[in-house]
């Protein structure tokens, strides 16, 4: 009988023998399983009952798979608790970890507190036609990453299986773009009211006056002549009644231009004075209620918001059919906040804005990209019968609190 110590030995022997080829097989098998988390696999040769047998990996289509990997926009397919089943080389790159690390973990890791909360809200209530949202995505480095994702449930889901489609799309390069073609608005927007302060001074300065000098010529003239000559004493009194009508108006539209009561007085006293000028013309009853500033407001908020109000009562005026608009301006802390609300017939925003797409001059849109390169923030309710409401908010520096 051979001794355990011997009998030990021989096993011992047997083990360290076989452990090249356990090792070999580990590997392949290794490289197996990260070539089918990877997509590079879509078949496995394998032995069964019947011998040799060709097992085809679930919803691996060679066509479909070309068409996905060459996308510029990332792929994936989640689970219902968020596991990566399938994700394409370009989501890889985006967030850049490897792909044999992103297939099988969770796809909360890529998301901050807030997006979790985003996306869980947008797939709960998710439809057959899907939704879309722009978060952004953890990438490796602790960079940030702006996309937009659209997301679809897929048929015939289960456990395990994957139950959500999305694509990624990297923004990186829209919201630069985005933040160009910002910037180049606010130089046109700047260039356009030194302009206009140029005009506004040329019609006070030059036109106002000699149409006054005019007025007191034609005042003059009509002084002259005799009570006789009563029909070319009353076609004088005419033309002075019309020479003085029109200084008025230009000097109206030297004060839209630019008023000077803005620079002088500040806001307050402009929207005060913007108010009744408006009241009186158009007969449309307007309150205004201003309260008390903290100190006045940098100049370029307070051209921004006086803007946004001039728009306001000419869209009022255009198009409201209104018989009262209320004006609001209070200070909150470190943010102004100018609220703009008529009793008008309102309006349907989504259709307006099918109907006009990029119309409207200084409109709506335009009053939104003052707001918002303001660092600040416009939006609007109205509907059918409703009126509408503008309000805009803007920060404001500390030193103004």
């Amino acid at each position: 009988m051979p001794s355990p110590l011997g009998g030990g030995r021989r096993a011992g022997v047997v083990t360290v023998r076989k452990l090249p080829g356990l090792r070999l097989r580990l590997a392949e098998a290794d490289d197996m399983i990260r070539a089918i988390r990877a997509g590079e696999v879509d078949a496995v040769v394998g032995t069964g009952e019947q011998g040799l047998q060709v097992f085809t990996l679930e919803g691996a289509e060679h066509a479909y798979r070309i068409l996905i990997e060459s996308m510029n926009e990332g792929a994936l397919t989640l689970t219902a608790d968020k596991t990566v089943l399938f994700a394409n080389a370009c989501f890889a790159r985006m967030v850049g970890h490897p792909l044999e690390r992103v297939i099988g973990g969770s796809f909360r890791r890529f998301l901050s507190n807030g997006d979790r909360t985003l996306v869980r809200r947008l797939l709960k209530r998710v439809g057959p036609a899907g939704s879309k949202c722009e978060i952004h995505l953890n990438a490796s480095g602790g960079s940030r990453l702006p996309v937009r994702i659209s997301i679809r449930p897929l048929p015939g889901s289960g456990a395990g299986r994957a139950a959500i489609g999305m694509v990624v799309t990297d923004m990186t390069e829209a919201r630069r773009t985005e933040a160009l073609l910002r910037a180049l608005t606010h130089r046109v927007v700047r260039v356009q009211e030194s302009e206009r302060g140029r005009v506004a001074l040329e019609l006070h300065d030059n036109i106002t006056q000699l149409l006054c000098g005019i007025v007191f010529r034609s005042e003059a003239l009509v002084a002259r002549l005799s009570a006789l000559d009563s029909n070319a004493k009353k076609e004088a009194q005419t033309l002075r009644d019309l020479l003085g009508q029109v200084a008025n108006e230009v000097e109206r539209i030297s004060r839209y231009l630019r008023p000077g009561i803005l620079d002088q007085l500040g806001l307050v006293a402009a929207l005060r004075t913007a108010g009744g000028e408006f009241a009186k013309r158009t007969g449309i009853a307007l309150q205004v209620v201003c309260k008390e500033l903290a100190a006045r407001l940098p100049p370029e908020t307070e051209l921004t918001l006086f803007r946004i109000l001039q728009e306001s009562l000419r869209n009022v005026e255009r198009h409201a059919r209104a018989g009262l608009v209320k004006v609001r301006l209070v200070q909150h802390g470190l943010f102004v906040q100018l609220v703009i609300r008529d009793d008008g017939i309102g309006f349907d925003q989504a259709r307006h804005l099918a109907r006009r797409p990029g119309k409207g001059g200084l409109g709506l849109l335009a009053m939104r990209e003052r707001a918002t390169y303001m660092g600040g923030a416009l939006t609007i309710k109205s509907g059918r019968d409703v009126g509408t409401e503008i309000e805009v908010r803007i920060p404001l520096p500390p030193q103004a609190a």
